[in-house]
């Protein structure tokens, strides 16, 4: 039995490597770059699991995935049992088996990284929820539910959203996900790029959540089409899980010029609108043979690698910090290096400069040094006289992040919110008005997708609660 392999036989496996599209094919196409493990990779990654009682790897995942059961399940060979284990807990598994950080979560808790490399957990988190996306047939439906009679809405239908709705429709309410955009999986589908994150793939995943009673509008914008006011007296509880998709501009000179973009800007047009993808966009995007993004998160990956698919001869990365400072996951680092993204680091951009024609051609930058650490942690960037120089880009991109939209949460003045905008919770998920909670970036600011699911699931166990006591 493989479950019965001493500890010295599972550490005497070495950790399975991704699969990966060539760099050079990839870096002009849109292709997914991680093409998955095989099954026998899958089991035997499994098999590296050490099975300890204390499981600190699901401490270490915001939406608790039971990570030991359905590792041991894959190891066994068992796939429809480690599906279930991983479902029953991750509403978007496939999701967060390609975007989740699991290197600072469940594997950063995992006791094999103590001497050597944890157990690869999104590997196989992926391997299991691909499996089970192809294989759904085999898979028992959902289980049925008492209806409750109570009816919520949920505002957003991005991660935090979608995984709310999922939690409340398995506990027998009704539920209306009301979405602005037009498509469904809001970062997932407007944020990430295919090459990480296929739109099939969030389409399957939310075909799953409809298969269990979740009904999804779009083209309703909270806050326009309807008032936050209005949802509290046609629905007995309302999730806000709307994000934060107002971006924090530059506040440089030229950032008006046109070929500025802010990263929500640019990866919208070309992941929810195909700009660039398809001969027949509708949606302009303007491409350059110079792109400079400014950032050093993931959404900057993301920029940088979607302008090097769309033919960039110089696709930048301008950071002022360095690369050990960087906020992006390590695996989108390096798949960055190896497509030809440039590092331009320890440099802050000053001004975009323009043409006579109104149009960006350079970014004036200035180099900079580290000084002490600051609050964050990381050590304070501070800029060295003297050192200005202009770095050709026809098309600049803002990806410093964003904030709140206040178009929701200003029609609804009693909504408690923060100095920056974001709507204040208590550890439940729970706002100032009764009935109403929220999850997520319109919470926390720009965070991850698997917190916004753990904010999701925590508050619609909240939710729970509220609408049977009501």
């Amino acid at each position: 039995m493989i479950n019965n392999l001493s500890a010295k036989e599972r550490l005497s496996i070495a950790r399975e490597k991704m699969p990966e599209q060539d760099a050079a094919l990839r870096s002009r196409n849109f292709a997914e770059v991680n093409l998955g493990l095989s099954l026998e990779q899958a089991m035997r990654e499994a098999q590296r699991c050490l099975l300890c009682k204390s499981r600190p790897c699901v401490a270490g995942c915001p939406v608790e995935v039971d990570i030991p059961e359905f590792v041991a399940c894959l190891a066994q060979g068992d796939l429809a049992a480690a599906a279930h284990a991983l479902m029953r807990d991750n509403a978007l598994p496939a999701v967060c088996g390609r975007v989740c950080p699991q290197e600072v979560q469940c594997e950063a808790k995992c006791v094999r990284g103590v001497r050597g490399l944890p157990v690869a957990v999104g590997y196989l988190e992926r391997f299991v929820a691909d499996w089970a996306m192809a294989n759904s047939a085999d898979l028992p439906g959902p289980p049925a539910t008492v209806p409750s009679g109570k009816q919520a809405a949920v505002v957003g239908c991005g991660p935090a959203g979608l995984t709310a709705a999922g939690e409340l429709a398995t506990r027998g309410h009704e539920v209306t996900i009301f979405e602005a955009l037009h498509d469904t999986g809001g970062v997932l589908r407007y944020g990430i790029p295919e090459f990480r994150l296929p739109k099939g793939i969030i389409d399957q995943e939310v075909r799953r959540l409809i298969d269990v009673g979740v009904r999804i509008e779009c083209n309703v914008i909270i806050g326009k089409t309807l008032t936050l006011g209005q949802l509290r007296e046609q629905y007995d509880a309302v999730f806000i899980g709307n994000g934060a998709g107002l971006p924090v501009m530059l506040g440089i000179d030229g950032e008006n010029l046109k070929g500025v973009y802010s990263a929500n800007e640019y990866l919208t047009r070309v992941n929810l609108m195909g700009a660039g993808q398809v001969f027949d966009s509708a949606t302009p995007i303007l491409r350059g043979r110079h792109v400079a993004v400014i950032g050093g998160g993931n959404t900057a990956m993301d920029c940088v690698r979607t302008a090097r698919r769309l033919g960039a001869e110089r696709a930048m990365i301008v950071y002022r910090r360095g690369e050990s400072e960087m906020p992006a996951r390590v695996e989108e680092v390096h798949h960055a290096k190896q497509e030809g993204v440039e590092f331009v680091m320890l440099t802050a951009p000053l001004a975009v400069l323009g043409d006579e024609a109104g149009w960006a051609r350079a970014l004036r930058c200035q180099k900079m040094a580290l000084g002490e650490p600051d609050a964050s942690g990381r050590r304070r960037p501070v800029s060295v006289a003297g050192s200005e120089f202009d770095l050709p880009a026809e098309v600049v991109i803002n990806a410093l992040g964003t904030r709140a939209n206040p178009l929701l949460t200003a029609t609804e003045p009693a909504l408690k919110l923060n100095k920056w905008g974001n709507i204040e919770t208590d550890e439940r998920g729970a706002t100032s008005l009764p009935g109403i909670f929220a999850g997520g970036d319109i919470v926390r600011g720009g965070a991850t997708v698997i917190l916004a699911m753990g904010d999701g699931k925590r508050a619609a166990a909240a939710m729970d609660a509220y609408l049977r006591s009501a």
